[in-house]
């Protein structure tokens, strides 16, 4: 596991912009469930149904990961940002374009989608303008720098692919459903799966006292997807519908999922903590959905994966590193001699097994609502979401308002 490296943790604010957006964009999906009932769920291609499904991936996913990465490459990795002022300015291009591709969607508003199809690409080539220089020329840790660059790589290009059809949408031409397809294997796989399979091999011993997959089994399970997942979109793009990218997407998933359950197995009882738990049902769900992709169930394998499992897997950890940069503020703020607070103390376990079970009731929900699309069922699944989303953002800004009440008492005169 590589040293951390606390002096060279950017300010606080960078990667906790994103970090505290997640929660509010699981909310809003919960909300846009609330306003369209199972119309979102009828269809793939329902205009509600493809809002609901870029506010989740991009919205609550993609602002956990530009954050995490933000806040992960400087400590773990020992790379350095670049244009660290600008990330204010990132954070705002990158919402904005979400929030103009929801709404875009949604309301069928072409302007709109041609705004977002500029901004989101353009805040993916930012965000690896300034990862990627300082991850190529850190030292050591090869097999975790390789990953996060193949992640970053197939984020630029989802992201690319993503703005090109929001543009033809704008533009009312026609859109191949196979470069839909392909957008969406870059974007799930390439970029969300590879990147937690990178960053899980310093974050799964760290956080859940787990052991590590073999170097060797996990460089060649990246070199198989990385040259895997191109091959098989380009086939998909040129055979139309078939059944090689779905294969690869879920093979790549359940392999990614199968491998975390395996490291999760030893860990004892005593040591299984919500974060484990978590992520146990995470993995449960993931797969899930590739059983759903293979088995042409589509609309329920993006439920499975985009609204459960992933945001599992990342909310959980969303709750161990928000109060460690809490924590990481607190050593640069709090003047030497004073004790301060730990990681644990700052964000208990009995909040997070709030955030746990409100996730745990909420999930059943969503997908009982995706089997059977009724407006009641799928409402209350909305429901259910607002309800859990709200009570993981308010455990998230529990550990900063318990580190902000420890600072002004200190801080107070006697």
């Amino acid at each position: 596991m590589p040293k951390l490296r606390l002096e060279q943790a950017p300010a606080a604010t960078l990667p906790l912009r994103f970090l505290l957006a997640m929660p509010c964009w699981g909310i809003a999906g919960g909300v846009l469930l609330l306003i369209d009932g199972a119309a979102p769920l009828h269809s793939r291609w329902h205009p509600a149904t493809l809002a609901l499904v870029h506010a989740w991936a991009l919205g609550v996913l993609g602002n956990a990961m530009f954050g995490s990465l933000l806040q992960f490459l400087p400590v773990a990795v020992g790379a350095e940002l670049r244009w660290r002022r600008s990330a204010p300015w990132l954070h705002a291009t990158f919402n904005l374009g979400v929030l103009l591709l929801v709404a875009g969607l949604h309301a069928g508003a072409h302007r709109l989608l041609s705004a977002a199809g500029v901004l989101l690409p353009l805040a993916f080539l930012w965000l690896a303008a300034m990862t990627l220089p300082g991850l190529f020329v850190a030292t050591g840790e090869r097999l975790l720098r390789a990953g996060i660059a193949a992640a970053l790589g197939y984020g630029v290009a989802a992201a690319l692919a993503g703005g090109a059809l929001a543009l033809l949408i704008a533009g009312r031409q026609p859109w191949p459903a196979a470069a839909v397809d392909a957008h969406a294997a870059f974007g799930v796989l390439g970029w969300m799966v590879l990147l937690l399979a990178a960053v899980g091999r310093v974050t799964m011993p760290m956080f859940q006292a787990t052991g590590s997959v073999p170097a060797r089994a996990q460089a060649t399970w990246l070199g198989v997807v990385a040259l895997a997942l191109p091959l098989a979109a380009a086939w998909h793009l040129a055979h139309g519908a078939d059944g090689v990218l779905p294969w690869v997407v879920a093979l790549g998933g359940a392999t990614f999922a199968l491998a975390a359950a395996w490291l999760q197995w030893p860990v004892p009882v005593a040591r299984r903590n919500p974060l484990y738990r978590q992520w146990r049902l995470g993995l449960i769900a993931l797969l899930l959905a590739a059983v759903a992709l293979l088995a042409g169930r589509g609309p329920l394998a993006a439920a499975l994966a985009l609204g459960v499992g992933l945001p599992l897997l990342v909310g959980a950890m969303l709750l161990e590193i928000v109060p460690f940069i809490a924590w990481i503020g607190l050593r640069h703020q709090i003047r030497r001699g004073v004790q301060i607070p730990g990681v644990q103390r700052l964000l208990p376990d009995v909040h997070k097994r709030r955030v746990l079970l409100a996730q745990a009731a909420a999930a059943p929900l969503l997908v009982a609502a995706v089997c059977w699309p009724q407006p009641w069922l799928a409402r209350l699944a909305g429901l259910a979401q607002v309800g859990a989303w709200a009570v993981h953002g308010h455990a998230a800004w529990g550990a900063l308002r318990a580190a902000h009440g420890f600072a002004r008492r200190v801080e107070k005169p006697v």
